[in-house]
């Protein structure tokens, strides 16, 4: 069995925990009391956000069942990062407020430090995947 670490615990825990917080600063009081209705890009993504902050709560109880949810956070800042700020930066053509977003997003780093990698080659690569049908099994017939 290939087991984590109780630091490495406590570094998904952080993750989840910032995610926790961040979110719960800037996004929970405008879902809490809203000043205006959101238009329907801002609405899908402050829910979007909503629905992970709440499922971050439970990777603070389960950090390694939820992990599905720090692995998908760094995936999509990666491919962000890689597919809007960085070529605008390369081209000296980045607007103020996507360099502000790729500098938070930066943060990703963070995530990638916590994972923890062996486990998730364990458990995600080299386990077996769950079949796709059941194997009937052969009826018993009792005398």
């Amino acid at each position: 069995m290939n087991t984590v670490s109780t630091a490495r615990l406590y570094a998904l825990r952080a993750m989840y925990l910032l995610v926790v917080l961040g979110l719960g600063s800037v996004l929970w009081p405008g879902i809490v009391t809203p000043h205006a209705p959101w238009e329907l890009a801002r609405g899908t993504v402050n829910c979007m956000l909503a629905a992970f902050s709440l499922l971050c709560l439970l990777g603070l109880r389960y950090p390694l069942q939820m992990l599905p949810l720090l692995l998908w956070e760094a995936l999509w800042k990666t491919i962000w990062l890689l597919l809007v700020p960085l070529p605008q930066w390369l081209n000296g053509q980045i607007d103020p407020a996507t360099a502000a977003t790729a500098f938070e997003c930066a943060f990703v780093v963070l995530v990638y430090l916590a994972i923890p990698w062996r486990y998730v080659h364990a458990h995600y690569i080299l386990k077996p995947a769950t079949p796709w049908r059941q194997l009937r099994q052969p009826c018993e017939t009792s005398n």
